[in-house]
């Protein structure tokens, strides 16, 4: 049975501590209908999660035999739920990358104050080029700091100002300026983090400036997580999309080091990392050339090879050209520790569990029958790579996004048992939150802001690469407030996975899992896909979001959808 509910915007609970919506939007009223949710199998997301994550599937690398066993592995169960091939009669979208594996790796070799220092790979530093050059070579190349190397002229912000760059390597702080602050208010959102503080836009604006080099501080409260899974995640293959100037336009090397190898260096050029962090928080900072050199070099194993996303549908019984997403990496990091005991990362909650979650939530709404809206179940590759695999389906979607209604992403799913609220990424962004306030009423749970905003977790999974051109998007992950042991609980479980499993060999299947935790949020992810797939909404950003006018612009050119 299906009861229609017409809903004024809601205005979440979590949203309204977060600061992050107004009342007086006057947004739409939304047609929000209640569903009813059947059971759902925590056995197929189980089983599914032990599959993925087991040796066997090597860690599922892209364009590894990690991927041929994952791809062959996904469309069986895809098929034996009930779904359709969801590109154009294929299960697949081809995504072109290309894989550069670093070797050789000679010392990081700093000459500065006189003294000459060298500082090993991976336990001091780590570095990889995107280019497409069979050597990399770094040789006597200037130090410069840059603050957190931003150039954000809508915030009249340029840490960048006034130096040329050529054949420099820039010293780059992780996060952004206020991320120490204890609220959401701030030139650069407060403790939010914001794009600029992930290290994807750094290096890409260190290659804008025409940097040879660009090397961020690790710093594991900022960064927010620890040296492990910066070495683990930047040494090993990395995938890149490909690129017609072979990377020609980036820097030559991009790398991290540890935050007592910056210090020592700075010592020796007679500053101080504190102060000049210090200095890097406040409007009006320069950079600071260090009268220091930099030298490395390393060989690149190179290949091009089409990795996949795999797309499954349910089509829709009235409305099958208007769609609902649902979006989960299925890639991890493969072989991340070689030599060791030990040497695969396997990625059992990140994201086996994301990707099972797609399975056993397609396996119930087609056993429920086909909604008005079609239902897309969409598995991609790369993310530990720089969302490659999300980035590609948004800039070339099977189905358009004008035509997309919104969607949910699920990255990392809650072993933690039952909890009494869900955290909310990104709250009060959309109207989306409409709907999951209606979800989580009818599941007698609340939500939550996410309680680490100085993270960027925002920026970090798939769905930015969505929202980002406008589809409006909703991350919703595991509860703090558990049922056993409350927040106190839920905060433990939270550090003891990032500090001892995330990014890690650890990260493995565990036979005695609370799979109570993951039951209830599966039932949250159901009733969100079937609502807005049994909808007639379209449901939009809120006015003075990001990306609103991006969604505005697309719905006005369309000739059909929102």
């Amino acid at each position: 049975m299906i009861r229609r509910i017409l809903a004024a915007t809601a205005v979440l609970t979590l949203a309204a501590c977060n600061g992050a919506v107004d009342e007086t939007q006057g947004d739409a009223a939304l047609d929000i209908p209640e569903v009813e949710v059947p059971e759902i199998s925590v056995e197929t997301v189980r089983e599914a999660t032990r599959i993925l994550s087991s040796d066997e599937f090597e860690g599922r690398l892209p364009g590894t035999a990690g991927e041929e066993k994952t791809l062959t592995y996904l469309v069986e169960q895809f098929e034996k739920a009930g779904l359709q091939p969801g590109n154009d009669g294929s299960w697949f979208q081809d995504v072109p990358l290309v894989e550069i594996t670093g070797r050789d790796f000679a010392p990081l070799t700093v000459k500065a104050g006189g003294q000459t220092m060298a500082f090993d790979y991976a336990d001091d530093w780590v570095g990889v080029s995107y280019r497409e050059t069979p050597s990399t070579t770094v040789e006597d190349s200037e130090l410069v700091f840059v603050g957190y190397g931003i150039n954000a002229p809508e915030k009249d912000w340029n840490d960048y100002d006034g130096v040329d760059m050529t054949g420099k390597t820039a010293v780059i702080l992780v996060n952004d300026p206020d991320y120490e602050s204890e609220t959401l208010d701030g030139t650069f959102n407060g403790k939010a983090m914001t794009y600029y503080g992930r290290w994807t836009y750094k290096y890409e604006e260190a290659a804008r400036q025409g940097a040879t080099g660009a090397i961020i501080v690790h710093d594991t409260y900022p960064a927010s997580y620890g040296w492990t899974t910066v070495r683990n995640s930047w040494s090993g293959p990395q995938a890149y999309a490909q690129r017609e100037d072979g990377g020609a336009d980036q820097t030559v090397m991009n790398g991290w080091m540890q935050k007592p190898v910056a210090e020592r260096i700075l010592e020796a050029t007679g500053n101080s990392l504190a102060d000049l962090s210090a200095a890097a928080k406040k409007k009006g900072f320069t950079p600071v050339p260090l009268g220091a050199t930099i030298s490395t070099s390393f060989e690149n194993d190179t290949r091009s090879f089409a990795s996949k996303n795999v797309i499954g549908v349910l089509p829709g019984a009235e409305r099958p050209d208007e769609y609902v997403l649902h979006t989960a990496h299925w890639d991890h990091l493969g072989k991340c520790a070689p030599g060791e005991e030990d040497e695969i990362c396997n990625g059992a909650i990140d994201n086996a569990t994301g990707t099972a979650a797609l399975i056993a939530l397609a396996e119930a709404h087609a056993k429920a029958g086909a909604a008005a809206r079609s239902l897309v179940f969409l598995a991609v590759t790369a993310e530990e790579q720089g969302l490659l695999g999300s980035e590609y389906y948004s800039a070339n979607p099977v189905f358009p996004l004008e035509q997309t209604v919104g969607g949910v992403n699920m990255d990392a799913l809650s072993l933690a048992g039952p909890a009494k609220d869900v955290t909310v990424v990104g709250p009060g962004k959309s109207q989306l939150d409409d709907f999951l306030t209606a979800a989580l009423t009818a599941e007698n749970r609340v939500g939550t802001p996410n309680p680490s905003p100085e993270a960027g977790y925002y920026y970090r999974s798939d769905h930015f690469s969505m929202a980002k051109r406008g589809l409006p998007m909703l991350y919703v992950d595991g509860g703090q407030d558990l049922v056993d042991g409350g927040t106190e609980a839920g905060k433990a479980y939270e550090d003891r996975y990032r500090d001892t499993a995330y990014h890690a060999v650890s990260d493995e299947f565990d036979e005695n899992w609370d799979w109570s935790g993951v039951e209830q949020d599966l039932r949250l992810y159901y009733r969100l896909g079937r609502m807005l797939a049994m909808s007639t909404a379209w449901p939009n950003w809120r006015e003075g979001d990001e990306f609103r006018r991006t969604r505005d612009d697309a719905c006005t050119a369309a000739e059909s959808g929102c």
